[in-house]
C-alpha cells in the first residue's frame, strides 16, 4: 500500500470574477500532520472545502485521489463516509443541545428506531475521555468555553471513524493553555494513526506539530517543506512573496503633549460587584505615542478598555479621565466618542462589525451625524467617504457594497479601523488588533497604526503577543490582577522584564 493518503492534482476553483485556486497540487502522507499556510484569502480554506465536498465535484477542475481511489464527493456526507472530516473555524455546534447530542447529531445512536440515550451518553463519555474532556456528556454546549467546544468537535469527528482530520484555524479563538492542550491532542491522534491537515497562521504552532508544511499564495502552491527545513522566515517569505527582515515597519515617534490621562480607574465585575476587576489604574498617553498594555489572560486589559469606553463593561466604575488636561465623562459610548475616545474591540465579528451589512455602512455607523443633512444620511457622501477608505486602507474588495462578512480577517480589521478613524478620535484603543490575521496583513495594520501616531493621535494597543507590543510600542504598561505593576519605555523593555511584571502577584 502506498504511503500517500491524499493527492489533489491541478485543482482550479473559480468564483464570479475571481480565480480562488489555480492548478493547485497537494499531497499528504498517511499518519502525518500536514500544515497549510498562507495569507488570508490565499485559498487555504477553499482547497479544503473542495476536498470535503462543501464545493462539490463538478464545481471545480482537477482530480482528487484518496486512499488510492479517485473520488468525486458531492457533499460532506460523501467525504465523511470515507473518513474525511473537516472542522471549520466557525464551530458547527448547537448551543442548546448537550455535548452528547452534538457529538451524534445526524449520526444518532438508536435502538428499535428510537434514540438510545444510555448508549448515546455512554459512547459520548468514552469519546470525551479520548480528547481529554471531563465534562458530563449531558452538559449544554453553551455552558462550556470555546476551548472545550473545539474538543467536542474533535470528539464528534472521532465518532465518525475519522481517518483524515482537517482543522481550519483550530486555535484562533483559544487562549494559550487551551491551544497547547489542542495541539497535544493532535499529536496524540497522530500516534493513533489519524492523519491531520491543519490550517493555521500561527507559525510557532506549526513548527511544534507539523511534519510537513505546504504554502499557498494567491491560489497557487508555492512549495512544500519538510519539518527539518521549516523556518519562520522561509514560511513568511513564501506567504508574502518577499523577505520580511523586519516584522514591524520602522517607527520614528514624534511625541507631543499629553492627550489622555486616566486616574485611579476602578471597575467591579458586572455580576459580582464585590469583585474588583480593574484596580486603581492610572496611565497617560501623549500625542503621537503608541502605548502598549501587556498582561496575561484575566489581567483586566479588555475590562479596563471597555469600562473606560462608555462603561461598556463592569459595575461600580470610578475614577477620573482627562483629555488635553480637561476632565471628561465617558459614561456612554456616544459620550466617549464625542469626547475624543474610540475603541476597536478584540471581537470584531461580534461587537466590531455588522457582518450582514456592507463595507460602506460599517465604516459610517459610528459617525452618521457627520453624514446627515436635514435628518437624513447623505448616501452619496457616505459612499464617497467609504470608497476613500477602501482605497487608502487597501481593503481588498471590488467596491464598498460588498458584505463585510465576505471579507478576510485582515480586511475586516481594516474596516473596523476605518470606522474609528472616520470618527476622528484623539485617542484610539486597539484591543488585539492583529488577532486572527496573517503576517502580511499584520504588517499593513502596523503601518496604519504608525500613520495614525504620526498624524498626532494617541494609540493604546492591547496585545497578547509580547513581541508585537515590543515591536510597535513606544512605552509599555504591564497589568496583573487588574492593577498596573510597571511601566517601561520600549528601549528598556525585554520580553523577560515585561513578563516578570505581568506575573507579579498582588500583595495579600
Amino acid at each position: 500500500m502506498t504511503n500517500t493518503i491524499l493527492e489533489m492534482r491541478g485543482i482550479t476553483k473559480t468564483f464570479p470574477g475571481v480565480k480562488a485556486l489555480s492548478n493547485v497540487n497537494f499531497e499528504v502522507q498517511r499518519g502525518e500532520i500536514h500544515a497549510i499556510c498562507g495569507e488570508n484569502g490565499a485559498g487555504k480554506s477553499t482547497l479544503m472545502k473542495v476536498l470535503s465536498g462543501v464545493y462539490p465535484y463538478g464545481t471545480y477542475d482537477g482530480q482528487i485521489v484518496y486512499a488510492g481511489d479517485e473520488v468525486e464527493f458531492k457533499n460532506l456526507n460523501d467525504s465523511e463516509a470515507k473518513g474525511i472530516v473537516i472542522i471549520h473555524q466557525e464551530l458547527a455546534l448547537s448551543p442548546y443541545l448537550s455535548i452528547a447530542e452534538n457529538i451524534f447529531l445526524n449520526n444518532e445512536r438508536k435502538t428499535g428506531g428510537l434514540i438510545d440515550w444510555n448508549k448515546t451518553n455512554f459512547e459520548a463519555g468514552e469519546l470525551l475521555k479520548r480528547v481529554g474532556l471531563r465534562d458530563n456528556p449531558t452538559t449544554k454546549i453553551n455552558q462550556i468555553g470555546v476551548g472545550k467546544q473545539q474538543l467536542v468537535e474533535i470528539a464528534k469527528a472521532l465518532s465518525k471513524e475519522v481517518k483524515l482530520l482537517i482543522l481550519d484555524e483550530p486555535t484562533a479563538a483559544l487562549n494559550d493553555e487551551d491551544s497547547d492542550h489542542l495541539l497535544n491532542l493532535i499529536l496524540s491522534l497522530r500516534e493513533q494513526g489519524i492523519t491531520s491537515i491543519i490550517i493555521s497562521h500561527k507559525l510557532n504552532e506549526i513548527k511544534k506539530v507539523a511534519d510537513t508544511v505546504t504554502v499557498i499564495r494567491d491560489g497557487k502552491t508555492i512549495e512544500t517543506i519538510a519539518k527539518l527545513d521549516v523556518t519562520e522566515d522561509r514560511i513568511i517569505k513564501d506567504m508574502v512573496g518577499r523577505d520580511l527582515e523586519h516584522r514591524y515597519p520602522d517607527h520614528e515617534p514624534q511625541i507631543g503633549e499629553e492627550l489622555l490621562r486616566v486616574e485611579e480607574w476602578t471597575a467591579h465585575h458586572p455580576q459580582d460587584p464585590s469583585r474588583v476587576v480593574v484596580d486603581n489604574v492610572s496611565l497617560t498617553v501623549r500625542a503621537g505615542e503608541i502605548v502598549g498594555i501587556a498582561g496575561l489572560m484575566g489581567a483586566g486589559r479588555t475590562e479596563f478598555a471597555m469600562s473606560l469606553f462608555g462603561h461598556s463593561y463592569g459595575s461600580r466604575i470610578s475614577g477620573r479621565v482627562f483629555m488635553r488636561g480637561k476632565e471628561i465623562k465617558t459614561r456612554t459610548v456616544a459620550e466617549a466618542i464625542q469626547n475624543g475616545l474610540a475603541y476597536a474591540t478584540e471581537d470584531r465579528k461580534t461587537y466590531g462589525l455588522n457582518l450582514i451589512e456592507d463595507i460602506k455602512r460599517n465604516i459610517s455607523m459610528a459617525s452618521l451625524g457627520r453624514l446627515t443633512k436635514g435628518g437624513l444620511v447623505d448616501d452619496n457622501e457616505e459612499y464617497k467617504v467609504a470608497n476613500e477608505f477602501r482605497k487608502s486602507m487597501n481593503i481588498k474588495a471590488p467596491n464598498v457594497l460588498v458584505k463585510t462578512g465576505k471579507l478576510s480577517g485582515g480586511n475586516q480589521q481594516k474596516v473596523v479601523l476605518s470606522k474609528w478613524i472616520y470618527s476622528d478620535p484623539d485617542v484610539l484603543i486597539l484591543d488585539e488588533p492583529t488577532r486572527g490575521i496573517d503576517v502580511g496583513a499584520k504588517y499593513e495594520i502596523y503601518t496604519i497604526i504608525n500613520k495614525l501616531a504620526a498624524s498626532g493621535k494617541g494609540i493604546i494597543v492591547i496585545s497578547s503577543e509580547l513581541p508585537e507590543l515590543l515591536g510597535i510600542s513606544d512605552r509599555v504598561y504591564a497589568l496583573s490582577e487588574g492593577r498596573i505593576t510597571g511601566e517601561l519605555p520600549v528601549e528598556d523593555a525585554t520580553p523577560e522584564s515585561v513578563l516578570k511584571l505581568m506575573t507579579m502577584e498582588k500583595p495579600r
